[in-house]
């Protein structure tokens, strides 16, 4: 992994696909976070740029034309959403031309659409499939209507229930809000069925980019460890975790072993910094000038460096490096001190 690498590349040394999650990374909200725009536009002089959101509520056109204004040279297919990843699946389940049930936004039915499907917002009209989606605009009714479609176990002849992504929660401008996981438990909580999911952290939406844009070793770029660094792990992606949407450094210390990630970023302008080797030195740990210690159950901070980040990623690599979790030590909590920006 790159975060115990002696040498001293860039993260992005080597990469020839570039890919971003959109909420948490390029922006909170509609506004952009910052120093993101000029990373990534300096970023995309060397190679392709892509985006992946799980964000099933816009059309990707609609997503494109709104990092258009925030700066960045997008088009439409250079966006790929978990509504076209879950095309991928419908089409193996359901044939063009059946009626699906949506449960969703414009982008959902825009794919949908797009792919042959006949959209119905109504059980009544015998869905051959139920495809799941956030919106904001998405209550009880139409959460019910999925209920009344999926009443029957897929294995006892009921319908596919497919959902666009499971996401907890979504970053907005004022805070962190519901996504679409909690949309789809509720369904699951009525009919005691599971979804099966098209977005990150599973493989289809990743295997879209990839396909899409012929790329050998690209790196994407998260701020979920369970859904962006665990899926882009899972489908044998680099990745790098930046410090500006969900996760915090507490998480990052605590991370499982399929959802660590090969770069720990305090924000994009480090896509382009030479990054720092990790020196172990029997049971200390050196990132920049920060260092930590194991010492049995304790964690212990010998020199906080001038840079927070490193001491996060000193952190990280000694508590990964012994292969215990997490709740075994005692943590300093200036460890998992937080100045990083968030929405």
């Amino acid at each position: 992994m790159a975060l115990f690498s002696r040498s001293r590349p860039t993260p992005l040394d080597g990469v020839d696909l570039l890919l971003a999650d959109l909420d948490g990374v390029v922006y909170a909200g509609p506004g952009a976070l910052p120093h993101a725009i000029d990373s990534l536009n300096r970023a995309a002089q060397d190679r392709p740029l892509g985006y992946i959101t799980n964000n099933a509520s816009r059309r990707d056109e609609t997503v494109a034309a709104h990092l258009r204004e925030l700066g960045l040279h997008t088009k439409a297919r250079d966006v790929v959403t978990s509504p076209q990843a879950a095309m991928r699946l419908l089409r193996d389940r359901v044939p063009a031309g059946a009626v699906v049930l949506v449960v969703g936004g414009d982008g959902l039915v825009h794919e949908l659409e797009k792919a042959g499907y006949r959209v119905t917002r109504s059980a009544e009209d015998s869905p051959a499939a139920v495809v799941q989606g956030f919106a904001p605009e998405v209550g009880w009714a139409q959460l019910a209507e999925a209920a009344y479609a999926l009443a029957l176990p897929e294995d006892e002849g009921g319908i596919p229930w497919i959902a666009t992504n499971t996401d907890w929660t979504i970053p907005q401008a004022r805070g962190i809000a519901p996504g679409n996981g909690t949309l789809v438990s509720a369904v699951h909580t009525a009919v005691g069925r599971l979804a099966t999911v098209a977005g990150k952290p599973e493989r289809p939406i990743f295997d879209e980019a990839v396909a899409r844009f012929g790329a050998q070793r690209p790196l994407f770029i998260g701020d979920r460890l369970d859904t962006d660094i665990a899926g882009a792990q899972a489908a044998g992606m680099a990745s790098a975790l930046v410090l500006t949407g969900i996760d915090r450094p507490k998480h990052v210390l605590a991370a499982p072993t399929h959802s660590r990630p090969d770069f720990i970023l305090s924000d994009l302008r480090e896509l382009h910094e030479p990054y720092p080797e990790t020196i172990v030195k029997g049971d200390v740990t050196t990132v920049g000038s920060a260092s930590v210690r194991i010492d049995g159950p304790d964690v212990r901070i010998i020199a906080e460096g001038d840079r927070p980040i490193d001491l996060v990623r000193a952190g990280a690599a000694a508590i990964w490096a012994t292969g215990r979790a997490i709740y075994g030590f005692r943590v300093p909590e200036r460890l998992y001190a937080d100045p990083f920006h968030r929405p």
